[in-house]
This record gives C-alpha cells, structure tokens and sequence, in this order.
C-alpha cells in the first residue's frame, strides 16, 4: 500500500471511530458550515476555534454522529492518544 493509501485508511478510520462509537471526548470538526455553531445541540462547548475548525467537546453520547447531524461536514476525533489534542483550557476542565 503506498503512503497516500495509509493516510487515507488512517483518516477514513478516525471518522468511523467518531460516527460508530463514543471513544473520544472531543472532536474537531473541518470546515463548518455557516451557522454550524448556533445549529449545535445545547449540551456541546465550543473548546476552542480556528479558521476552517472548530473544536467541540460534550458529555453527551454520539458526539460525532449528533455534530453530523448539526451540519458538521467532516469530524475527527480529538482527545484520544494518537489524535488531535484537545486545546489546554478543555482538558482542564475535563479533569475538573
């Protein structure tokens, strides 16, 4: 397999982890919709933001699969070891 296929496996993989199961307790979500925030449901935080992403946390379950249907175009998991990190301010929080 060559290594454009590996980082397409890799990436295919992490957006079944955040549409199947309720592993990570973030997600980063690419290139939002407009109106995307306000479309959230009420019990995720916006944990940090950046031109094309914004970085979502909840407690709630199907994390992934509710952002989708918010009007999330592509999520990734973040929070988990080998994912994308959470900012600081939200893993303080989780810790708290």
């Amino acid at each position: 397999m060559s290594f454009a296929g590996v980082i397409a496996a890799v990436f295919v993989l992490q957006l079944a982890v955040m549409y199947f199961t309720d592993e990570a307790p973030g997600a980063v979500v690419l290139f939002p919709s407009e109106g995307f925030i306000s479309s959230m449901p009420a019990d995720m935080a916006v944990v940090g933001m950046g031109k094309g992403w914004v970085a979502v946390k909840s407690d709630g379950d199907r994390l992934g699969k509710r952002l989708y249907q918010a009007g999330a175009r592509l999520v990734l998991p973040a929070g988990l070891p080998g994912c994308l990190p959470l900012p600081k301010t939200s893993r303080q929080n989780i810790q708290d």
